[in-house]
């Protein structure tokens, strides 16, 4: 009675777990991707570029707004008012006299200036946005960098779950038929109910392990819709062919395409361009403004005269204007100085960005090499682990081993299938990992 109460007990988990599977598929949308079919969805639909792409059409408009310097500057007025009547006051302020004035004013202007010379300081500041317009444009390839392996990284695990899932899935098919077997042995009284309790539990431990991987998988499934613009229901399918994917030099050939182009490395030689541009702009307030100036304007009444006339008054000018902040003297070269050490630090950062640069692409060569090695190795460790089962399952079938020999030699060939299934995988991760550090993903 008990053992059927147990066997019910697991074939309705079983059930139950499989007609969750399936009703998860067939609320699901799938979507067939390989990498990079799934890489141009990100890099069309990724909130993070849509976002770095704004802050460079706005680095765009600033170069543009900073070139309108070169514009003259231009403004008109015009007021209108009640004018009321003007006491005039005796000097000693015992005699009012009133005078009457007309009661309606009016005035125009239009006034206009052009920098003429500042030490070339319009054409050092639009160059310095120009420069920002640049570093703006960097930032947009780095993120589309981190988003290109972030999208990678999310399908290679997608992948790896799948691969895991196969595993466990056919380990769970041996461990039925041998639970099956177990019982007839148990039913003829050649095991002890505790070889039949000890199947039961390995294929709930089996039963756990694939929830748990359908999980993740519905986990990376709904990170990956959302990052590459999907139904956040749609399940992915990895179309993907697993190869191996050769280097295409040494340690030193990665080294040299980094500290030719990457991204980070080159933001920082921009951010020493900005510094010295900086540095020019400062020097400007050396200099004199010297400026044209012109205007126009039309006045009523005329207030300067008596009687007062109420009738318009027109004038224009035009002329130089120069203008020379004395505090410049000593204030310009202390700003220099700021602006000298602030150059000094980028250029010190730089060094370092360049370090940590090396030293990224130098662990991640390594690791490549090691996941290639790893994989020639857990590829053996699965064949002996295989081989051994086999041989050990072949003896228990013939009450030749008892069943705790079964137990490692099922667990050691579920681990050594396992761990193959990512070893691949994982050379394709170490790939692309070592391609992101050197910044051209």
């Amino acid at each position: 009675m008990e053992q059927m109460k147990s066997s019910k007990s697991i074939q309705f988990l079983t059930v139950f777990s499989i007609f969750l599977s399936c009703g998860s598929v067939f609320g699901q949308a799938q979507k067939e991707l390989n990498i990079s079919q799934a890489i141009n969805l990100a890099l069309e639909n990724h909130q993070q570029l849509k976002i770095s792409s704004v802050s460079k059409e706005i680095a765009e408009q600033q170069t543009r707004v900073a070139k309108l310097q070169q514009l003259p500057n231009a403004a008109a007025s015009a007021t209108a008012g009640y004018i009321g009547d003007v006491l005039i006051l005796d000097k000693d302020f015992t005699k009012v006299t009133t005078k009457d004035m007309p009661h309606f004013g009016n005035s125009y202007a239009v006034q206009a200036s052009q920098l003429l010379y500042k030490g070339g300081l319009v054409k050092k500041s639009i160059e310095l946005m120009g420069i920002r317009e640049q570093l703006a444009e960097l930032d947009e390839v780095k993120d589309q960098q981190s988003i290109k392996f972030l999208v990678i990284s999310n399908y290679l695990d997608l992948c790896k779950l799948i691969n895991q899932e196969k595993v466990y899935q056919n380990n769970r098919k041996l461990a039925q038929i041998r639970l099956e077997n177990v019982r007839k042995y148990y039913k003829q009284g050649m095991i002890t109910r505790n070889e039949v309790i000890r199947g039961e539990l390995a294929l709930q431990n089996i039963d756990q392990a694939i929830l748990v991987v359908k999980n993740n998988i519905a986990i990376l499934d709904y990170n990956l819709s959302i990052a590459l613009g999907l139904p956040d229901d749609t399940s992915i399918i990895p179309t993907e062919s697993i190869t191996e994917k050769l280097l295409e030099g040494d340690k030193n050939y990665y080294f040299d395409l980094a500290y030719q182009s990457h991204p980070q490395l080159t933001s920082m030689k921009k951010n020493v361009e900005l510094a010295d541009k900086n540095i020019e702009i400062i020097n400007t307030d050396k200099y004199p403004a010297l400026s044209a100036i012109g205007g126009y304007n039309m006045q009523r009444p005329i207030t300067n005269v008596s009687p007062v006339l109420d009738m318009y008054s027109n004038s224009w000018q035009v002329g130089l204007s120069l203008n020379y902040n004395i505090d410049n003297l000593y204030k310009t070269k202390e700003k220099l100085k700021l602006g000298n050490l602030q150059k000094t630090q980028l250029i010190e950062t730089t060094v370092l960005m360049k370090q940590n640069i090396q030293m990224g692409v130098n662990a991640a060569y390594v690791k490549y090499q090691e996941a290639v090695q790893n994989a020639n190795i857990l590829m053996e460790s699965q064949r002996l682990a295989q081989e051994n089962y086999r041989i050990v399952e072949a003896k228990y079938l013939n009450q030749l081993a008892i069943q705790a020999e079964m137990t490692d030699a099922t667990n050691a060939k579920l681990e050594a299938e396992l761990q193959y299934a990512n070893a691949e995988i994982n050379v394709l991760y170490q790939y692309y990992n070592l391609i992101k550090t050197t910044g051209t993903l």
